[in-house]
């Protein structure tokens, strides 16, 4: 048996990445000096994985900020805006938007890969588009690898997924229109990977991973045909993860493709589907995913040889292969970085695998699989049993009281108490505040000196008087800044928080915290997603203090800033010994005493920010209902427990609503703020089409660019607005949190923001 990694994090152990990236961005280092950071993290990858014995070693899983975006570039697909740029340049200013002197372009879209917190650069498509190959990257890589004395698989996304990841910018065009004049340059690509005498090349199509109908289906036959038809000595590992094949199992098994990659993590009986199919006759090896690439849980042995033993029965040892279950971008990268960290419970250190410990769980179980035997593989393997032992007897997992409290959960308990019309009327009457009222997301940029203070504050280097004092004039400014601008509903700025859902999970029970355990989100952002390894808690108040701070300091409302259940959950590594369901209602009834507490402190406005509740969708439609039904609920739970006129503000951003629309109305929020720049306000159009009742701040600007709009770009997307919402339920904000920005941009992208809101209530008075 051989093992295999379908890919390893690229960031770098301490974030090189980032940190190299962010300076070439600022004119604090080259282009050589990136390339070279660059070329060090995909080195010390490949060695760690050779000299560990990993089979199967992945070349081109490395990007300087998106795998999809690489694929762009790699087939020249490139919007015309940027045609005029070249390299890196272009590549960057296609991720991030460019704005100078001399150019002014937007960036592409950014969405979430699949059911992740992964976010990819969106592929645009039109009848025009032509496709020529730039194999650079991929075959540089390659060499690169044999310069070491390592042989790699080359990662591609698949033709159809990036066709189907992408979107059509024209209206009446099909990009799947264009698979016939894809397939020969990724054509041209294998034949120059063979060349390079690469015996196996891994082509990711998670797609069929999703229900596709019967064209998208005959698009996946027609690629693989197509690449059989032309042969090379080339072998093919299709990878499908994130869950069974499902309603596509005939057509995978059917492809002419050598190695078919399961993921058993999130869909462990497809291995009896595929052993026990009349089209499955021992012709392909197969890829048992059984260590989690999305999760932190040290790996059963015994689960996983159990699965492996189901596989010897029907297959030769020759045609099983070990490895993960995606790729490791979604995990951290060494566990053995913790050591000092006393954040996690020894004991719970005890139950966790990073990136570079599950290639050692792979070799484990790929060692075990094949009968090896000696002293240190039977001590893993009991070690192993004692860990899963310990794990689910300990007592740092339950909690009777949190266990009771959910038991006791009532259906009244997610309902407020009068409907939407009639707390509006409350709400309004309460609040006064003008048409096109201006807010903002929540929190302002994350200078280098608050992040300063915070790491003196946090290694006790700095007094809680002291950092109360620095918190107490940021907060101050931000205050006075507001107010100077004009803007309506004030935010306290969230100087103290580190990261949307890690500063919650530090003031709840059940939660444990690393130090280096980041991943990427997108680009150069990272996070450190908490640990949950227990029942869930709210101990005391998490943000009263600042939002009262906050408000004691202005006459204006300041809105109180939450992070949802549903998003906690998400953004979090989950147990996994009990429904996720289960810890999302805990986590519910932690925010709900917090929003209570601050409507008792005098906060009216409180926003509960739910990002992820579209990411949490399940990618097969046949499973969505379960879980809307318990994710809708937990964010009422957590949002229900106020006065009518207590307004209830929710934030998503990177999602598209058109399939989800009754369900977001569901969730009952007086106003959704959501993400429309990218997009010209295109994501608006479901919230027309279904009519939605509440009120809606559609994102008028991209935070995620560094480019400042302009006050007549943002009255444009106003009007648009406006001519499809009536302008009594219209708000006015960015599309997301203002951490990542500076503050420069910041000011003057809000001046231009308020000043159009202005101006638009000023014809609006001039119309009647």
């Amino acid at each position: 048996m051989k093992s295999i990694v379908l890919g390893y994090p690229r960031i770098g152990a301490n974030r090189e990445l980032k940190k190299i990236t962010e300076k070439y961005w600022r004119g604090d280092a080259t282009e050589d000096e990136l390339l070279r950071v660059g070329r060090q993290i995909k080195s010390e990858n490949w060695k760690l994985q050779h000299d560990l014995g990993v089979d199967l070693i992945s070349s081109n899983d490395f990007s300087l900020y998106d795998q999809v975006l690489e694929m762009c570039t790699t087939l020249g697909c490139i919007p015309q805006r940027f045609e005029h740029l070249d390299g890196l340049h272009q590549y960057f200013a296609m991720a991030r938007g460019l704005q100078n002197k001399e150019v002014d372009v937007t960036a592409m879209e950014m969405t979430k890969w699949f059911d992740t917190n992964y976010h990819y650069i969106v592929p645009e498509f039109t009848s025009e588009t032509k496709f020529r190959m730039n194999p650079d990257k991929i075959l540089g890589e390659i060499k690169e690898a044999k310069k070491l004395g390592i042989q790699t698989k080359p990662v591609i996304i698949g033709p159809v997924t990036f066709l189907l990841l992408g979107k059509e910018k024209e209206d009446g065009f099909n990009r799947l229109d264009l698979l016939s004049s894809l397939l020969p340059c990724y054509q041209e690509l294998l034949e120059l990977i063979s060349n390079e005498g690469v015996e196996f090349v891994q082509i990711d199509e998670p797609i069929l991973a999703k229900d596709l109908s019967g064209e998208e289906q005959l698009a996946i036959k027609k690629s693989y045909s197509f690449f059989a038809n032309n042969s090379t000595k080339l072998k093919i590992i299709l990878a499908n993860y994130f869950d069974c094949y499902g309603a596509n199992l005939n057509l995978a098994l059917d492809l002419p493709v050598q190695v078919l990659h399961l993921d058993l993590v999130r869909c462990r009986l497809q291995l009896d589907d595929i052993l026990a199919h009349p089209l499955f006759n021992g012709n392909k090896i197969l890829s048992l995913g059984l260590v989690d690439g999305r999760n932190i849980w040290k790996n059963d042995y015994e689960q996983s040889l159990r699965l492996v033993e189901k596989a010897k029965e029907k297959l030769d040892s020759s045609q099983i292969w070990i490895g993960t279950s995606c790729s490791l971008l979604h995990s951290p990268v060494n566990l053995e970085l913790e050591s000092n960290n006393e954040k996690i419970p020894h004991e719970v250190k005890q139950w966790l695998a990073f990136a570079e410990q599950k290639l050692g769980e792979v070799i484990d179980l790929t060692t075990l699989a094949n009968g090896e035997e000696g002293t240190i593989i039977r001590e893993r393997l009991s070690d192993n049993k004692r860990v899963h032992s310990l794990k689910r007897s300990s007592k740092l997992v339950h909690n009777g009281e949190v266990k009771k409290r959910l038991k006791n959960l009532k259906e009244s308990d997610s309902q407020r108490k009068s409907p939407f019309t009639q707390r509006q009327l409350e709400q309004r009457n309460h609040l006064r505040l003008p048409l096109y009222p201006t807010t903002t997301i929540g929190s302002f940029p994350q200078t280098k000196e608050v992040r300063i203070q915070r790491r003196k504050f946090k290694k006790n280097e700095l007094s809680s008087k002291a950092y109360d004092e620095f918190l107490f004039n940021e907060t101050h400014e931000a205050i006075k800044f507001q107010e100077a601008i004009g803007l309506d509903v004030l935010v306290h700025g969230e100087f103290e928080r580190n990261d949307m859902v890690e500063y919650f999970g530090e003031h709840l029970s059940g939660f444990a915290f690393t130090q280096f355990g980041w991943v990427q989100s997108y680009g150069t952002r990272c996070v450190k997603p908490p640990i949950i390894y227990g029942d869930v808690s709210r101990p005391k108040p998490m943000t009263v203090k600042w939002s009262s701070v906050a408000q004691s300091l202005t006459k204006k409302h300041v809105k109180g800033m939450l992070t949802g259940p549903v998003t906690i959950l998400q953004w979090s590594f989950v147990r996994n010994d009990q429904p996720r369901s289960a810890t999302c209602n805990q986590i519910a009834l932690a925010i709900r005493d917090e929003v209570c507490d601050l409507e008792k402190a005098g906060i009216k406005i409180i926003q509960i920010d739910e990002p992820a509740i579209r990411e949490g969708l399940p990618l097969r439609k046949e499973d969505w209902g379960t879980y809307l039904n318990w994710a809708i609920k937990a964010f009422r739970i957590s949002a229900s427990g106020v006065d009518d006129s207590t307004q209830i503000h929710t934030h998503m951003c990177y999602s598209e609503f058109n399939d989800i629309i009754d369900d977001i109305a569901e969730m009952d929020a007086d106003v959704i703020t959501i993400e429309t720049s990218r997009s010209e306000m295109e994501l608006l159009q479901a919230f027309v089409d279904f009519k939605y009742p509440n009120e809606i701040g559609p994102g008028v600007y991209d935070i995620h660019s560094p480019r400042v709009p302009t006050t007549e770009e943002i009255e444009n997307l106003l009007e648009r607005a406006s001519e499809l919402l009536p302008i009594e339920n219209i708000w006015v904000n960015p599309d997301c949190g203002l951490k990542t920005r500076d503050w420069p941009e910041t000011k003057l992208a809000l001046e231009n923001m308020v000043r159009a809101a202005q101006k638009l209530r000023q014809k609006q008075l001039q119309s009647v």
